[in-house]
């Protein structure tokens, strides 16, 4: 009996050290769900962080929609997602509207985008535009509608205007940026939430022109023609390096996502967030656009920490900040 007892002891003990070694090893593993909506700019980094992060926790289920940027904040507003991604910053209605409903939100940038003008592969006489130039062709108010009407030297062919829809926030930067936040875009012109619509519509149509982020056009480039852009300095082309020092302006802007406080309170949203932005430089540059420098990106992921709620890229008055995310960050 003796002898038994003693063999019964070494086992508990040798069972209790194994559990003691093991460790975080053997911790509850992440389950549960995370709603994300919003731009279909910034889908393909998010659903490219879901991707990876589901190889680690393979019970989190993370499903990411993309009713574009505006679609996402009524979502996230209502409490219906736990993130929302973003191509623009929040607007001061949007963020007033978050408030209302008792809504914390973390802003976190993930990337740089270039919006890239483009026209068919055809059109021969089109290299550059200047930015008065793409307000002619989109303006409400007597707007070109042959490339005659843009130059004298250019075929009188009429130009089909393609772009993101309404609820985008790259159509929102766009009309910010070319006729004003109080102007108007023209009305005849094809719309889509999704890209890879644009993208067809503008490969099919000899005298076309649309715009969209930078991944997109990457991806596509053997089958679209990319615009350089003179913003007064002279054209410069949509590159890496051009949308990343700023030199291709005023169509070089910050992507974000937006998390809700009380959801970050999930094991399994926070554990998500903390992997996105850990993970977001590498994952970032494969979907095509330009990743955060080193410097900027330690002050994002602590602001994340932190949890620090409220907006930085919204003025009081409602417009948006722009210029270099440093400007911000200083």
């Amino acid at each position: 009996m003796k002898s038994t007892l003693t063999l019964a002891t070494i086992g508990i003990i040798a069972s209790a050290a194994a559990l003691f070694a093991a460790g975080p090893q053997d911790k509850t593993p992440l389950k549960g769900a995370i709603k994300i909506d919003g731009s279909s700019t910034v889908f393909p980094i998010t659903e490219a962080v879901a991707e990876e992060f589901r190889k680690e926790s393979p019970k989190v289920r993370a499903t990411v929609g993309v009713s574009g940027t505006g679609g996402g904040f009524k979502r996230f507003a209502s409490g219906e997602i736990d993130i929302a991604d973003a191509s623009r910053p929040i607007k001061k209605a949007e963020a007033e509207a978050a408030t209302k409903a008792g809504i914390e939100y973390i802003e976190l940038p993930v990337a740089f985008d270039g919006l890239t003008i483009v026209v068919n592969k055809k059109n021969s006489w089109c290299s550059s535009l200047t930015v008065d130039q793409i307000k002619k062709i989109y303006t409400a108010t007597e707007p070109a509608k042959t490339w005659k009407d843009l130059d004298a030297n250019w075929p009188a062919k009429p130009i089909k205007v393609y772009s993101p829809g309404t609820d985008s926030g790259t159509f929102d930067y766009f009309k910010e940026v070319t006729v004003g936040k109080d102007g108007a875009i023209r009305s005849d012109i094809s719309v889509s939430e999704d890209d890879n619509v644009l993208v067809r519509g503008v490969e099919g149509d000899e005298g076309s022109i649309g715009f969209f982020g930078c991944a997109y056009y990457f991806e596509n480039k053997d089958e679209l023609k990319a615009v350089a852009v003179d913003g007064g300095k002279g054209p410069v082309a949509v590159s890496v390096e051009s949308v990343e020092n700023g030199s291709y302006a005023p169509f070089s802007r910050p992507l974000f996502i937006y998390v809700n406080k009380k959801s970050a309170e999930r094991p399994e949203v926070a554990a998500f967030v903390e992997f996105y932005l850990k993970q977001a430089s590498d994952l970032v540059s494969e979907v095509g656009y330009v990743r955060i420098p080193e410097k900027i990106s330690a002050k994002v992921l602590a602001n994340w920490q932190k949890r620090r709620t409220g907006t930085q890229f919204t003025k009081p008055n409602g417009e948006s900040v722009t210029g270099s995310l440093a400007n911000v960050y200083e």
